[in-house]
């Protein structure tokens, strides 16, 4: 038992001395999600940071796990491991200083970062080093190991949680139920960080060792998952076959089926790699190697989807990325069945190549390209409706159906998720359209810009081909100058920054939860009291159900008590959106302030 003891700690000494920067990472990104925890979630300042901060330790893991696994190839440990600090440094600077910047827009560059970090590993160690078995191996042992710290960590983090609820339960210790939330995140982040460094012991030198092939792997993979391919791409031929019969175009969504079925299919080929030549079934071997050939018309059906949606309504981020796999599934194909000494390699680093192109080329990047491409199919949609005027500034009394007005709606929410505010401002006359220049001016929800630039047009045919698939409500306080007599103190706040004010030695936060289907608005004094004003949004959320447009009220107040303080929050407006597609309303509001008064 001692030794089994002592060969744990043994083991976990290595893997702090061997992976110290991993480890740091993973520590980090927890400490952040507890402090988070702690913050009740609320949109904050401090909240962002915490949130950005995680994000960058994240990324960290795996960059730096990567960049070890190279220096134990090549050396030069300090030099690399440098270089990926500096890395995660200028990536957090990438990220915007404020939450309400932070749009879809960084999904697509936080996504494919965080999956570029972990095809680097795949391949770090692999630059014209060692053979194509040992890659294998190599990777693997990573999938392998990958798994069973899924379990692992499962496992222990459900038995630790259970073991504090128990002692809780039974002895009466009465825990705050953030000590949940906090076990977890240590234990999901940093715990499962350090099962896999356990399982990976030494690194590079245990991952390459030559091991069996998994027999579970070697039965999930012929038994399962290659027949359910072999069914898969069946249907995916009748289908072509239909479209051909019907001569009509694919429907879009097919090309994400195409990619589906194709990346599987790889990953497939990868895991019986070893078995193909040998002792693999019948019907294995004869799907490694047709399976290349299989792709061939399915590619057609991909480009066709894909192309067919672009041409009509332009680049957008994921359709790019999109168009970049398949351009990416095409050259594979044709490398594995032009190219008799094909290498395993070629997958995951010709991969690597076409995500860093999307993110870093000039020019071409996933993100120039879609801005571009959306400012284009602007400008067609403006001179294909001759709404342009001599000064080529919009037109917005000409006549025209609603669901023109739509779509240029749409394409300057687009644009102005992406800061694009010059080129949108060129477009109007700012003396004419003064909301609208001082929506795009402010950035502050471009959200609502949609809506903003759809309520200019005056002028509109409705049709039955109306496109929109939203309900906007905006009720607006005809109370634009704030009575403040009687109060001591006044803050300014929206939804996007209602950072915690200080009194003395008070402490005041804004709760804001409205978007849930029970809406919370409170104000809470030192995290500890709480002023209730959930009841405003409620109660104007269920008087005003079903409306649309725009409502002028009186005011949108409430008053509330605090153990010192007298409080009250009035509202500048409220906005309500519906989505045909989620039966929650999204509720938010632009200008808000909080009165308090000393008792």
């Amino acid at each position: 038992m001692n030794q089994k003891i002592n060969e744990i700690f043994g083991k976990a000494s290595f893997a702090i001395r061997q992976f110290p920067l991993v480890l740091l990472m993973a520590l980090s990104a927890s400490i952040c999600l507890m402090f988070i925890a702690e913050e009740n979630f609320r949109t904050s300042e401090k909240v962002f940071t915490l949130t950005k901060l995680t994000l960058v330790s994240c990324l960290g893991i795996s960059l730096m796990f990567g960049l070890k696994i190279l220096s134990q190839r090549i050396g030069k440990q300090i030099l690399l491991e440098l270089g990926g600090i500096l890395f995660l440094i200028g990536f957090y600077f990438l990220l915007p200083k404020l939450q309400k910047d932070f749009t879809e827009v960084y999904a697509f560059l936080l996504i494919p970062t965080f999956i570029l970090s972990h095809l680097f590993v795949s391949f770090a160690s692999f630059f014209g080093q060692k053979t194509e078995m040992h890659f294998w191996q190599y990777n693997k042992n990573l999938f392998i190991n990958i798994f069973l710290t899924v379990i692992f960590t499962g496992v222990l983090t459900g038995g630790v949680e259970l073991a504090i609820v128990a002692v809780d339960k039974l002895f009466d210790f009465n825990f705050n139920d953030k000590i949940y939330l906090r076990v977890f995140y240590l234990l999901a982040i940093f715990g499962s960080s350090f099962i896999f460094l356990l399982f990976n012991e030494k690194g590079l030198e245990d991952l390459e060792k030559e091991g069996k092939y998994p027999v579970v792997l070697k039965f999930f993979t012929q038994y399962i998952l290659i027949p359910l391919l072999i069914i898969y791409v069946v249907i995916l031929y009748f289908y072509s076959a239909k479209i051909l019969i019907n001569w009509e175009l694919p429907r879009g969504w097919v090309s994400y089926l195409v990619l589906a079925y194709s990346i599987v299919g790889i990953l497939a080929i990868l895991l019986v790699h070893p078995l193909k030549e040998n002792s693999a079934k019948s019907w294995v071997k004869m799907f490694s190697k047709i399976f290349y050939f299989t792709l061939i018309p399915l590619l057609i059906l991909l480009f066709t989807a894909i192309f067919t949606r672009i041409l009509e309504y332009g680049y957008t981020e994921p359709r790019y990325f999109v168009v970049l796999l398949s351009i990416w599934l095409a050259t594979v194909v044709f490398y594995f069945i032009i190219n008799k000494n094909a290498n395993i390699k070629f997958i995951p680093t010709s991969l690597f190549a076409f995500g860093l192109f999307a993110l870093i080329f000039p020019f071409l990047n996933t993100f120039s390209v879609a801005k571009r491409s959306q400012k284009n199919q602007l400008l067609q949609i403006l001179n294909e409706n001759k709404l342009l005027d001599n000064n080529q500034k919009i037109d917005f009394t000409r006549r025209i159906v609603d669901s023109t007005a739509t779509e240029i709606a749409n394409k300057f929410e687009f644009l102005g998720k992406r800061n694009e505010n010059e080129s949108l401002l060129k477009l109007i006359d700012i003396k004419k359209q003064e909301d609208l220049a001082k929506e795009i001016n402010q950035s502050t929800n471009s959200y609502s810009l949609y809506y903003i630039v759809k309520d200019q047009f005056s002028n509109l045919k409705k049709t039955d081909k109306s496109t929109s698939d939203y309900q906007r409500l905006e009720l607006i306080s005809n109370q634009q100058i704030v009575d403040v007599s009687g109060y001591n103190y006044v803050f300014y706040f929206n939804r996007y920054n209602h950072s915690a004010k200080t009194i003395g030695n008070d402490t005041f936060e804004i709760f804001d939860r409205i978007t849930d289907e029970e809406p919370q608005f409170k104000v809470i004094l030192n995290s500890k009291e709480e002023a209730d004003f959930s009841s405003l949004i409620i109660d104007l959320k269920t008087k005003y159900k079903g409306k649309i447009g725009k409502i002028n009220l009186p005011e949108m107040a409430m008053e509330g008590h605090l153990e010192k303080y007298h409080l009250k929050i009035s509202l500048g407006n409220l906005i309500i959106e519906k989505h045909k597609k989620n039966p929650l309303p999204t509720i938010d509001f632009e200008n808000a302030y909080l009165l308090i008064k000393k008792k």
